[in-house]
């Protein structure tokens, strides 16, 4: 028997022109609109169709450029967050860590230029480097919709040159059912640490009140998630040694077991009352928490010297060995509430919304130990011959051999507190019949951002022994199978424990330890003020959104000023500050060529506003180097600023799919990259310098970004039954582009020079077959290698390098309140790589392997 769940898409005009508007991505509700649907009909879909159905009359009505995924897309692949759910999507990729994926890449823009929100409202940035917002903090169970923008209205945030990603959590007027309650269990199997994640979920609301007017949705998430992943530290100076052979050789050699247990738990309270068929109310709580406690073990080999025996690709040499412990705690949490309210004023609709969210990034403890021997203490026989590459040490070396370098203790805090509101207006005119709108609009935003890292770094005292053998202890020894061999590991906690009851053994290194605690400490507020004005014109078949927005930013920063004699436990002492309006025009357009074919254009505009680390007005400057080095970040900085053209055509299959195509262009003006400025006179934090070196933020002339997008989406409905079950989705974004200008170093770039996470290639593609209860679906997305560090050269760039992950879910439906699920994550062991100027140039690679999930789901 088939299993199906029957959905009646109806919506009444006066609540359609409250919940979807001008069709922004603020402005679409969960509800989706049906305008194409006879109100008295009832379209009867399998359970897993519905998002998918809701995800394209989203995109299909939109007056704009949006991609939309739903909670039951969600649902049907195993992804652990919002990013990895968006990374489907057109145009749409992710930068990883530790095999999860955490920013989201929007037509290769980096993630410092994508605007992310949370039902319409800004969200912070906890990372303390940027401006990018960590999506792997939210887990994918606690979300309804995601909605990416590609071009602007002028009701939305000018900050999103990228696009803008907003994140729904359900309300109980989505679901429209008397009471409702779903929950999830799920365990597994990792196949390289052989531990068991798991997780749980659930979620229960309805409508109640005498006419169902009031609303409530708690829903609650949580999952541990033990990680193991391997990493060939590879070399970022392939050099020729000495004496000159010609042969070039990487000049070190690492591995990197991480051993580390994520921890997600989320909360969503949502609240709504709709006392009348023209006004409702609502109260939106949030709260999302990250815990990773990792243990990274490592061995080096360095310090190459005195080669015999080279051939094109093997030799010997005399280095130096390291094995290193870090021990990395980092605790993550977000909280939000906001509030507001929709009601008819006049003949218009009046929209009020605030809050207030605050999120921190916590790091009580990044301590790393290093025991190494003395420069030539080992023999190595090297083989390049193939990727990962081999050392192989061939002499005996104690483990007393191995002596204390360093111990460092670091803790770091960042935290973001935002307060906003807004106030828009909306009021039907009459052209079209009626169906056409202005809108005006105003927002506030305060944003706070603060960092303050503590790091102390110590050497071993002179005269005091403290040597591997005292802390040593041999763990798993296998690594990348049996490729490599892991000797012994320091136990963190014994090192630990040694030191407390040898007191004296280390010694403060002042200098190191001073620049690296002041360097990274900041306070940056940022207030914007922003008013817009916009019209929906629909004339029959053709329907125009001009706007425009204009945005006041001030900001105030501060920082510290570092030389060798400042205190470790400095004020702020240096100070910047910033004022700017800009205006910020934009142009949407559809046409309704047919029932079924939809044509759209736009030309619009955008900022990217700096990262606050480079906002940051801190000077440090270092006499000890010949000449004299500086490093300050630049509270001048211009903001990037964009033009945009975005063209597509779109048509609508038949029963549930779409075929598109389309492309984009963005000329971008003042990007930001870091250079170094020679042989510069003045002065720094208090000293006269003649001749220094100084490292700091500059903008370039500009960059351009530009490409096509092809979209597929189709159900097999058209053949015979069983075979009508069946469906592909596909996607594949074709990008280019490059910053254009000269940045200033020991050899400067002029001309083209390449953009940041730029993926030229990025896609994905879905095969499927649902029906009977059963549901099968296999995914792979791809992305081609990005730009991550600019070199001093173009065969110095570093690039992460292209991935392709295969996952696999499936389903069965016993009944209409139970699923049994199982999935499987990364079947194709896609690794995360690293190279410098060309592929066979390894940095790093990393491997993950593959993880299977099973559970329960009950829906009532």
């Amino acid at each position: 028997m088939i299993r199906t769940l029957k959905v009646a898409l109806v919506a009444s005009a006066a609540v359609s022109s409250l919940l979807v508007g001008t069709a922004s991505a603020q402005d679409m509700a969960g509800t989706p609109e049906t305008a194409d649907v006879p109100d008295t009909a009832d379209i009867v879909v399998t359970g897993t169709r519905a998002g998918e159905r809701r995800a394209l009359q989203e995109k299909r009505k939109s007056d704009n450029f949006v991609e939309a995924i739903y909670a039951n897309d969600v649902g049907k692949l195993p992804d652990q967050n919002v990013a990895e759910a968006v990374r489907r999507l057109p145009g749409v990729s992710v930068a990883n860590d530790q095999g999860e994926g955490r920013y989201v890449i929007i037509r290769g823009i980096n993630p410092d230029l994508v605007n992310v929100t949370l039902n319409g409202m800004t969200l912070p940035a906890p990372e303390p480097e940027g401006r990018q917002v960590k999506l792997d903090d939210i887990p994918s169970a606690l979300i309804n919709a995601v909605v990416v923008t590609k071009s602007l209205t002028a009701d939305q945030d000018a900050n999103a040159i990228g696009g803008s990603v907003d994140i729904r959590t359900l309300s109980a007027f989505d679901r429209h059912k008397r009471y409702f309650a779903d929950a999830r269990i799920a365990y597994g199997w990792s196949k390289l640490n052989r531990a068991h994640p798991y997780e749980a979920d659930a979620q229960i609301g309805g409508l109640f009140g005498p006419d169902g007017q009031f609303g409530a949705v708690l829903s609650v998430n949580h999952s541990e998630r033990p990680i193991e992943s391997e990493n060939f530290q590879g070399s970022t100076n392939y050099r020729v040694p000495v004496p000159a052979n010609g042969f070039v050789v990487p000049d070190q050699y690492g591995l990197r077991d991480y051993n580390l247990t994520r921890k997600r738990t989320g909360v969503v309270l949502n609240l709504d009352w709709r006392p009348s068929d023209t006004t409702k109310l609502f109260l939106r709580g949030t709260y999302s928490k990250f815990d990773d406690n990792e243990t990274r073990d490592q061995f080096i080999i360095d310090n190459e010297s005195a080669f015999t025996n080279q051939t094109a690709t093997t030799g010997t040499f005399r280095g130096r060995g390291s094995v290193r412990v870090r021990r990395r705690q980092e605790k993550d949490n977000t909280k939000s509430i906001q509030g507001g309210g929709e009601t008819l004023l006049g003949t218009g609709t009046l929209a009020i919304s605030g809050g207030y969210t605050r999120a921190e990034k916590r790091d009580p403890l990044r301590s790393e130990y290093n025991f190494r021997t003395g420069g030539t203490a080992l023999t190595v026989n090297y083989d390049v011959s193939d990727t990962p590459y081999d050392f192989v040490q061939t002499n005996a070396v104690a483990q007393t051999a191995f002596t204390l370098n360093s111990v460092n203790y670091d803790q770091r805090l960042a935290v973001e507190k935002l307060a906003q509101g807004r106030i828009d207006y909306t009021l039907p005119i009459a052209i079209g019949g009626g169906a056409s709108s202005i809108k005006i609009g105003a927002k506030y935003l305060d944003r706070h951002k603060t960092n303050n890292r503590d790091y102390v770094t110590y050497g071993l005292t002179s005269g005091r022994t403290f040597t591997l053998a005292n802390v040593s202890y041999l763990g798993d020894t296998s690594f990348y199978g049996s490729d490599y061999t892991f000797g012994p590991r320091i136990g963190y906690d014994t090192a630990q424990a040694f030191l407390a009851a040898n007191p004296g053994t280390i010694t403060l290194n002042t200098a190191s330890s001073l620049n690296n605690s002041l360097a990274n400490d900041y306070d940056v507020k940022e207030r914007i003020v922003a008013g817009d004005a916009m019209a929906t014109l629909k004339f029959d078949k053709f329907t125009l959104v001009p706007g425009v927005r204009v945005e006041s930013t001030r900001d105030r920063t501060k920082a510290k000023l570092i030389t060798a004699t400042s205190a470790i436990n400095s004020d702020f002492n240096s100070f910047g500050s910033k004022q700017y309006t800009d205006v910020f025009p934009g142009l949407n357009a559809r046409y309704d060529a047919t029932d079924n074919l939809v044509l759209r254009a736009a030309v619009t505009t955008s900022i990217g506003r700096p990262n606050y680390a480079q906002l940051a007005p801190y000077v440090s400057v270092d006499l000890t180097t010949s000449p004299n080095s500086v490093a300050q970040g630049n509270p001048n900085l211009k903001p990037y600023k964009a033009l945009n053209f975005d063209g597509a055509i779109e048509y609508y299959l038949p029963g549930q799919g779409l075929i598109s195509i389309g492309g984009f262009y963005k000329r971008l003006d003042d990007p930001i990259y870091a250079q170094v400025l020679l042989g510069q006179t003045g002065t720094f934090a208090g000293q006269a310098l003649i001749n220094a070196s100084v490292s700091t933020p500059l903008n370039i002339d500009r960059a351009k970004v530009y490409g096509v997008e092809v979209n597929l989406q189709s159900r097999f409905t058209f053949l015979p039954s069983p075979l009508d079950g069946f469906g592909v989705a596909a996607n594949y974004t074709r990008i280019e582009g490059n910053g254009n200008g000269t940045i200033q170093g020991p050899i400067p770039r002029t001309g083209d020079i390449p953009l940041f996470l730029q993926s030229k290639n990025v896609g994905s593609a879905q095969i499927f077959y649902e029906k009977y209860g059963f549901a099968i679906r296999a995914a792979y997305s791809y992305r081609s290698a990005y730009l991550d560090t600019l070199g001093a050269t173009p065969a110095l760039d570093q690039y992460t390098d292209n991935n392709g992950q295969l996952d696999v879910n499936a389903s069965y439906q016993v009944t209409p309140q139970l699923t049994f699920f199982a999935s499987a994550t990364n079947l194709t062991d896609a690794p995360w790589r690293r190279y410098i100027g060309t592929k066979a140039q390894l940095v790093e690679r990393e491997r993950y392997d593959v993880s299977f999930r099973w559970g329960a789901q009950l829906h009532f």
